[in-house]
């Protein structure tokens, strides 16, 4: 029988013979257990959607949020709306074994009432997405090992791009627009955190948050050097009031990152290593101190 026993086991997939590895504590301190990998997964996260498809398990996913669009296999997936408040009803339909939905998401409480297995994960700085690809990697079933090799892939791009950014652009004052109103990224968040390692300065103060919304004003005090921007968000910013004399806006260096490639910029996941490869491509055509 114990011979019987050992042949079972040699034989068994790797994720049947992780048993307790399938269960995290997500972000909200919650246990997530599982019986075994989902083979339908939801996705309500951008951010999590790529690291599900980095960790090679794209092909389980069911559904993904509207903003979901990379890999371009996700695009033909079913949408299920936004990760603020998606869409409960279509979730459910899809008979998912697992959603993967953000902290900030409104529905973790309603998706559970209705017997779905929810995980609440939201990166938010470096050592949040070396977290989060790791609880992932648990739920599917995958060597925690694929998780800690994604991170190092990442640290070590984000240091190439930092050695990259020549001696004259460090130090420069850089503001970092995420998104109309203005919101800015702080130097908590992840994306602060890559301009901090790429020898850049912000000028948002950390007391501030990660993601302060900012009177347009203070831009114009702090007078940055260098200014990254969506494309979407940089229209008219040379006619903001008072932005005319800003440093950065004078000797046109205002870096305009197309759609994609803000797509890239804003997600605390798998492509961080080219978001700081486009950082310090702006510092280094753009900047200098001031």
């Amino acid at each position: 029988m114990h011979t019987l026993w050992l042949l079972l086991c040699a034989a068994a997939p790797a994720w049947a013979q992780a048993g307790p590895a399938l269960q995290i504590t997500d972000d909200r301190g919650q246990r997530v257990q599982l019986a075994q990998p989902p083979q339908r997964i939801v996705s309500t996260l951008p951010s999590l959607t790529e690291t599900v498809c980095e960790l090679g398990a794209c092909a389980r996913l069911v559904g993904v949020d509207r903003y979901s669009n990379w890999p371009d296999a996700v695009r033909a997936l079913p949408q299920v709306g936004g990760g603020l408040d998606p869409n409960v009803e279509a979730i459910f339909a899809l008979r998912p074994d697992l959603v993967l939905v953000a902290q900030s998401s409104r529905v973790a409480d309603r998706l559970q009432a209705l017997g779905l297995k929810v995980a609440v994960l939201e990166p938010k700085t470096h050592a949040d997405v070396q977290r989060v690809a790791t609880r992932v990697a648990q739920l599917l079933g995958v060597d925690v090992r694929e998780a800690q090799s994604l991170w190092r892939r990442i640290d070590a791009a984000v240091e190439a791009a930092a050695q990259s950014v020549p001696p004259a652009a460090r130090g420069a004052r850089v503001y970092i627009e995420v998104s109309g109103g203005p919101y800015a990224a702080g130097p908590g968040s992840f994306i602060g955190e890559t301009l901090t390692r790429l020898h850049a300065r912000n000028i948002v103060t950390p007391d501030l948050g990660p993601f302060p919304k900012l009177n347009p004003e203070y831009v114009v005090r702090a007078d940055p050097a260098l200014i990254m921007v969506g494309a979407r968000s940089a229209q008219g910013l040379e006619q903001r009031p008072g932005w005319g004399g800003i440093a950065a806006v004078k000797n046109a260096r205002v870096c305009r990152f197309t759609a994609e490639e803000s797509d890239r910029l804003v997600r605390p996941g798998p492509r961080m290593s080219e978001a700081a490869r486009l950082m310090a491509d702006c510092l280094s055509r753009m900047a200098a101190p001031n």
